[in-house]
């Protein structure tokens, strides 16, 4: 069969939903500067949809400073990968900087967090090793596990019993055949909004020998001590042996980052082939960086602003009867109960009726039945957008509760 005919035919649980949902519901067209209120089909939303944890992305200061940095610079320097001609003091800088704020001897600057992740898992074991890791783990770590030639074991989600269960299974493949284990875990999980068990698996380490990997791309800049992590807000962030983080959430921009022991990180320099073989992050993304780093370290206020807006939002819709499930960070998951057409059809009312734009989630993001309304507070909403946000949700009960009956 023809190649182009096969995917033509192939559907899928997404693709099947392009020809109604394309431009609605999925690859939805924002208009306007970025913050707390946006435009959606030519009408103003209040935005709850955008991971600009610190509302950095649209401060004058910011964009300021991003445009000169362009104007300077251009998009293009350096020209070239790291290793060959894309290194320049700044990004050096950068590291130093970020590694001494994290509590690590060195880190290591990436292009993108979701090919970096990939990458970090494929450099740190070999098909000797085993891979432990939690259930509902973001897709890049699913992906990067998915390539690993040896064996992985996945555990229930933040449920230490069956880790501990995984591990024996672990121990005893190594026993056999020689390897380590690397167990992974998030700092927060982007869809519940819960945080890892960091401490709890990391107790582990007195019984079972393993390494610790952390993908903390939603409590970098929101949790801990000036928004140091997950790690820093458990108190366990020395014993977490491999910390990343991503420009995309709190940062508002591109690029990640990777912090670890000095020997591991110059491990990963000459192993990591997304960074060995793709151009260097140009330089206004580095001086960004830089500049959103020495913000965050200065001053606490943006984190702040971001957790009043938090527990208001937060509390508000619990005391309307909203289940928000076990968060304990700014991701504000709504679960209900029904089909995708339910989703559809509360999405389109809190569009079309209130100005009110969240994202849904369906299957199979998860699970069918389930439908989560995937609320993001971020520092530039105001207390005005949470006020006038639970008055609509207020007002929707009665259509959801018509809808789900």
């Amino acid at each position: 069969m023809d190649l182009f005919e096969k995917l033509k035919a192939k559907g899928g649980p997404l693709k099947d939903y392009a020809a109604s949902s394309e431009g609605y519901y999925m690859f939805p067209n924002l208009e306007g500067e970025l913050g707390s209120r946006m435009k959606f089909n030519g009408r103003e939303m209040i935005m709850w949809s955008i991971n600009d944890y610190l509302g950095l992305a649209n401060d004058p200061e910011v964009r300021r400073r991003d445009a000169l940095s362009a104007e300077k610079w251009g998009l293009a320097y350096p020209m070239g990968a790291r290793m060959m001609s894309g290194q320049t003091e700044k990004h050096a800088q950068f590291e130093t900087e970020i590694a001494d704020f994290e509590g690590k001897e060195a880190a290591y600057l990436l292009n993108y967090g979701y090919q970096g992740v990939i990458s970090i898992i494929q450099s740190l074991v070999d098909r000797k090793d085993v891979i432990v890791y939690d259930y509902e783990s973001h897709a890049c770590i699913v992906d990067g596990v998915a390539l690993h030639l040896g064996k992985r074991f996945v555990f229930k989600h933040n449920d230490i019993d069956s880790l501990k269960k995984q591990l024996d299974h672990a121990t005893r493949v190594i026993e056999k055949n020689g390897g380590s284990i690397l167990v992974i875990s998030e700092g927060v999980f982007g869809m519940r909004g819960d945080q890892g068990i960091l401490k709890e698996i990391i107790a582990l380490k007195k019984d079972y020998e393993f390494r610790l990997f952390v993908d903390d791309a939603h409590g970098f800049g929101t949790l801990g001590e000036k928004g140091r992590g997950t790690g820093n807000e458990q108190g366990v962030q020395d014993e977490i042996d491999i910390y990343f983080a991503t420009f995309a959430k709190s940062f508002a921009s591109i690029g990640a980052f990777v912090a670890s022991d000095k020997e591991i990180i110059q491990h990963l320099k000459y192993s990591m082939r997304s960074q060995i073989f793709a151009k260097s992050l140009p330089m206004p993304m580095v001086e960004g960086a830089l500049y959103k780093l020495s913000l965050i370290r200065a001053s606490s206020e943006q984190k702040d602003k971001l957790w009043m807006i938090v527990n208001a939002l937060q509390s508000g819709l619990k005391e309307l009867g909203y289940d928000i499930g076990v968060t304990n960070s700014a991701v504000t998951p709504v679960y209900l109960r029904g089909s995708i057409e339910d989703a559809r059809k509360i999405v389109e009312e809190m569009r079309e009726k209130y100005g009110l734009f969240t994202s849904m989630v369906v299957y199979p993001v998860i699970p069918k039945g389930m439908i989560i309304l995937r609320v993001i507070p971020t520092a530039a909403h105001t207390m005005k957008d949470v006020e006038d946000t639970l008055e609509i949700f207020g007002e929707m009960k009665a259509f959801i509760a018509s809808l789900l009956h």
